[in-house]
């Protein structure tokens, strides 16, 4: 897994790069705060319930959630079910929201 900054991310996105996002919160969170990304919460994962996403195993994927713990959880989860381009957003939410 790698890990990338909130800075790389909000660069992307503001190029108008299409990226796969996957937000690992909780749904009260997702609706709060949500940089755009898909909601698939660490618990569904921890389950190998990946279904919406498994199109993406080959895919880059930037996993994220409030502050880059249960994102770490869910890149390392997603890599052992065989996903290959696991990022994990150092900082979550919490940092992307500091460049605003």
């Amino acid at each position: 897994m790698e890990i990338i900054s909130a800075t790389d991310v909000k660069g992307r996105i503001e190029a108008g790069e299409s990226l796969n996002l996957l937000d690992v919160r909780q749904p009260e969170e997702h609706e709060e705060f949500n940089i755009g990304g898909i909601l698939l919460p660490l618990s569904q994962i921890q389950f190998m319930q990946t279904e919406e996403i498994d199109n993406l195993r080959d895919a880059e994927i930037i996993c994220y959630c409030k502050s880059g713990n249960r994102s770490m959880m869910a890149a390392t989860f997603l890599e052992q079910m065989g996903f290959t381009n696991v990022k994990n957003l150092a900082g979550g939410v919490e940092a992307y929201k500091k460049l605003l």
